[in-house]
């Protein structure tokens, strides 16, 4: 595979529409995850292999997919995820 995975900004998961935050490597989504779930946002992680609801720390320390992944949240949570990314737009998020 050549280049970053190409994730789309929105799609449909689980029924519901669920809108990317990002592009970034695991361990910087991992982080991500981590402060919207104390926020109380739901997140998922798309690899280029799976969707990934749940993040094991042991698939992490073990050497699991560690590139380019696409975080994701439910549309309706936007507005939540920005605000504790500090955040107005998807342009403005950290790192992107």
């Amino acid at each position: 595979m050549s280049g970053s995975p190409h994730f789309d900004d929105r799609v449909l998961y689980q029924g519901d529409v669920w809108v990317r935050l990002d592009t970034l490597p695991r361990l910087l989504a991992e982080g991500w995850r981590r402060t919207l779930a104390q926020g109380g946002v739901v997140t998922v992680v798309r690899t280029p292999f799976q969707w990934a609801m749940a993040s094991p720390v042991i698939e992490i320390e073990t050497g699991g997919y560690l590139g380019d992944v696409g975080l994701y949240v439910p549309e309706v949570q936007l507005a939540e995820a920005l605000a504790l990314l500090r955040a107005d737009d998807p342009g403005e998020l950290p790192g992107a």
